[in-house]
């Protein structure tokens, strides 16, 4: 049996202007064990209000969106809370990412192609522990 410690739920909002994308990064966080969907947001803007009213312990944030970028709503993210677990997401390779993307303070960056149930589980841990 698992500890209540082990499988307690880690709330997750998803940030993607793709339908398609979200409903994917939904399906990978059915798929890890403790985690669980709290909300879902197509727009910078709109995951900024979320964040702020379901208060989540990790953002999936796409970078790439109309209105306000993935960056700069996770930069406003992080000034709200910033023991949030930002994870930005995108089709950029790691070097062409834009230069502030390694500075905001996300906790990673994940190519979607890599995105699975054991990279969430493997950053979540890897913060948990630092």
């Amino acid at each position: 049996m698992v500890s209540e410690m082990t499988e307690a739920n880690v709330s997750v909002l998803i940030v993607d202007d793709q339908p398609p994308y979200r409903g994917a990064a939904r399906a990978v966080i059915r798929l890890t064990p403790g985690f669980e969907v709290v909300g879902e947001a197509e727009t910078g803007e709109q995951a900024v209000e979320l964040a702020r009213d379901l208060q989540p312990d990790v953002v999936l944030m796409d970078i790439n969106m109309p209105g306000i970028n993935g960056i700069e709503a996770a930069r406003q993210i992080l000034a709200q809370r910033d023991s949030t677990c930002v994870i930005l997401l995108s089709t950029y390779q790691a070097d062409d990412l834009p230069a502030d993307a390694v500075t905001i303070g996300a906790a990673a960056y994940v190519h979607k192609e890599d995105f699975g149930p054991q990279v969430v589980r493997d950053i979540w841990d890897a913060r948990a522990s630092a």
